[in-house]
């Protein structure tokens, strides 16, 4: 089995890497600083750091999950004070919040690519007392390396999509000894202990926690950006209705930016921030804004010295990473992207945490269960079409009552669903006293 996979493996790795590299040179964000660690090749300043050191090693793909990890690290640090923590991410994105979010005292890495090769030589290097998967980023040869050194894994924020989830089923015979050979696996909840237990988990491995998107959610660090300073630059009014539609995908953009321009006919404040996913779009779609007519500007094009007159522009569009939880704080209403035009959705928590109506279209399949709460609770509101989008914000931008209840309501789903990752750390800490690692008391 592990050899058919090392042979795909090298097979598919030889034939998408054109498409691998592109992607990676698109990106705004510097590519090649660290990009021999994706081979686990590290500099000396990475050995020397980890010398002697007992280490414990956190995985996240990219933006979304460095965050969690990001948290995670804060709850789990001070229990575990004489471990060397090390962070890996996949994207250059997911590195440049790193380097954002973390102290130096934690090492940033790339997470290696996974050819066996590589990865005996990452996990010889890095040498960790345990390892932390965020969400399901499951790589066969490194958990098979890791299981044949006796280190433990633990997978945190398990979740299994749609997608992934019958091809799991499906691969059972390689996934399943995968799966069984987790030492922990903290889920949202039984639905998901279910499924992880039916692609191979062992029952006794899985706690269901909660979801750890929603103590990471608030504006707990220090804001390094000040929104409402830099809007009055542009000359938005202290008092305007402002529309914030995060993480939109291809289409959504241009859909929010007709609709806002006939709301602004009854609402002539509106004023609209778009804040796609991937900010590398954002010069295609500067070309779609134009050919529209409509008055934009960039956010890396404000400067300390911008100055702009009242209603210069009706539109700013972030092409920045990092900054969409400081634009949701001075948002009327928040629209969620990759719902309408897209499949999957995104993370409506973050705007819910700060007290702000929220609103998704029908795809919301990567965040199911959190709909679910919110729509349980009238917390959310949730449109099919584009339509019903453009009713549902002429409803919400009129009525200021409706737009505070749906705010507050959200703000205590957010509220009532805190704890996950207090209780991810319990469920780790465990294996790591049987380690022989110094664990300090709860108070």
């Amino acid at each position: 089995m592990r050899t058919l996979y090392n042979i795909l493996f090298v097979i598919f790795f030889t034939l998408s890497a054109p498409y691998y590299f592109w992607r990676l040179r698109r990106r705004p964000t510097d590519w090649t600083t660290g990009f021999g660690q994706r081979f686990a090749l590290y500099d000396p300043s990475v050995k020397q750091a980890l010398t002697n050191r007992q280490v414990i090693w956190l995985h996240a793909v990219s933006v979304g999950e460095v965050g969690l990890c990001t948290q995670l690290i804060n709850a789990l640090e001070p229990r575990v004070p004489n471990l060397k923590i090390v962070v890996s991410c996949t994207t250059t994105t997911g590195m440049a919040e790193y380097r954002r979010r973390l102290p130096t005292r934690i090492t940033k890495i790339y997470y290696p690519l996974d050819r066996l090769k590589f990865v005996r030589r990452a996990l010889a290097s890095i040498n960790p007392e345990a390892i932390i998967l965020l969400e399901a980023e499951i790589w066969p040869n490194f958990l098979w390396r890791a299981n044949d050194l006796n280190i433990p894994v633990f997978l945190a924020n398990a979740r299994l999509s749609e997608r992934s989830y019958p091809r799991y089923k499906t691969f059972g015979w390689l996934f399943r000894p995968i799966f069984a050979s987790l030492a922990g696996v903290s889920c949202e909840n039984e639905n998901e202990v279910r499924k992880m237990c039916e692609v191979g988990c062992r029952p006794e491995a899985i706690q269901a926690v909660g979801n750890l998107k929603f103590d990471a959610a608030g504006l707990s660090e220090n804001r390094r950006l000040d929104v409402r300073g830099l809007l009055r630059q542009i000359g938005v009014a202290e008092d305007a209705l402002i529309l914030v539609a995060g993480s939109t995908h291809d289409g959504e953009e241009l859909l929010l930016a007709d609709i806002a321009g006939r709301l602004r006919k009854k609402f002539p404040e509106l004023f609209l921030i778009l804040v796609p996913r991937h900010f590398e779009r954002c010069t295609e779609l500067v070309q779609k804004l134009k050919a529209r007519g409509i008055k934009f500007l960039l956010r890396n094009s404000i400067f300390a010295n911008t100055q702009l007159p009242a209603g210069a522009i009706d539109c700013l569009v972030v092409n920045t990473t990092g900054e969409l939880k400081f634009f949701y704080e001075p948002a009327s209403v928040v629209f969620v992207g990759k719902s309408l035009m897209a499949i999957g959705g995104q993370n409506p928590i973050e705007p819910a945490a700060l007290g702000k109506p929220v609103v998704f279209g029908p795809n919301m399949q990567n965040f199911k269960d959190i709909t679910r709460i919110f729509l349980d609770q009238d917390a959310a509101v949730q449109v099919q079409d584009a339509a019903e989008l453009e009713r549902a914000l002429t409803e919400l931008f009129g009525n200021r009552a409706r737009r505070a209840d749906l705010g507050n309501r959200a703000k205590a789903v957010v509220a009532k669903n805190l704890g996950a990752i207090e209780r991810t750390v319990e469920m780790i800490l465990p294996e790591l006293a049987r380690r022989n690692i110094y664990i300090v008391p709860k108070e």
